[in-house]
């Protein structure tokens, strides 16, 4: 009788271990798709179009722009802010400048300020989505498309929300395979001339 109660402890113990391992593994996913859906944090919607509303009343976004530390890019917004009615499509550019002598691979995350804008910010095309590589001095014009959702208005907490702030942070990522290979190959043509 005393060997089934250790057996049961134990049974117990791999199975409060299993289980804390299980959330833990799907605490990041469930959270980004947390804020996704609420805009927590300042999370975005993303959609393949403008909205089909367009109304007069009309919101300042800000542009942001800052960079992990020791990352060697210069990163700004081309415009510091924009007026844009909600609903409108809004176009704004930021810019890249990779000042080494090496490739460089970078990554950018964004949020959006006040929080309870994050539902209504919606993005319809953006660098974000994709890392970027930029060579050896090289220098490049970002966008980002997107529109504020005319739903906003009529949300209890955002329809108070006259300034939106859309802040991008770059970091450096590994260079993708792709980038990677053909700098392999410049190298060896380089050397064989």
């Amino acid at each position: 009788m005393r060997l089934s109660s250790i057996n049961k402890t134990v049974i117990s113990l791999v199975a409060v271990v299993l289980t804390m391992g299980a959330l833990g593994w799907a605490a990041v996913p469930l959270y980004d798709w947390f804020c996704r859906v609420t805009g927590y944090g300042g999370s975005t919607n993303t959609a393949t179009a403008g909205s089909d509303e367009i109304l007069d009343r009309t919101v300042k976004v800000r542009f942001d722009a800052s960079k992990e530390r020791d990352f060697p890019w210069e990163f700004k917004p081309m415009q510091r802010e924009m007026e844009v009615r909600i609903g409108e499509t809004g176009l704004a550019f930021y810019e890249a400048y990779n000042p080494t002598d090496r490739p460089i691979a970078g990554q950018s995350s964004y949020n959006v300020t006040p929080f309870e804008a994050g539902l209504f910010f919606t993005k319809i095309d953006c660098f974000c989505f994709q890392e970027q590589v930029l060579q050896p001095g090289e220098r490049v014009e970002m966008p980002v498309t997107f529109y504020v959702d005319p739903e906003m208005v009529d949300d209890r907490d955002a329809k108070l929300v006259h300034t939106i702030t859309l802040s991008y942070t770059f970091y450096e990522i590994d260079m993708p395979q792709d980038h990677a290979a053909l700098d392999q190959a410049g190298e060896t043509d380089t050397k064989q001339n």
